[in-house]
């Protein structure tokens, strides 16, 4: 099994919190029954998937400054 540290995810997610919001949200979508993993794995552990599917740029996020903009406009 593969080691992650926080700088593998350099580039990909802009802070620590972010990264564990988002992981947490994907685990939770994979270990339901109906929901299947984007990347090829050998791990059966739904939060490992989640954060090799972050690593591979299979999973982003989007933040809500411009609806905030877009609404004080």
């Amino acid at each position: 099994m593969r080691h992650y540290s926080v700088e593998d995810f350099h580039g990909k997610v802009d802070s620590l919190y972010r990264l564990v919001l988002l992981a947490s949200r994907r685990a939770n979508q994979i270990a339901r029954t109906e929901s299947r993993p984007l990347i090829a794995t050998h791990s059966r552990k739904a939060t490992v998937i989640a954060l090799e599917e972050i690593l591979d740029g299979k999973v982003s996020y989007t933040t809500g400054d411009s609806d905030e903009e877009d609404y004080i406009e």
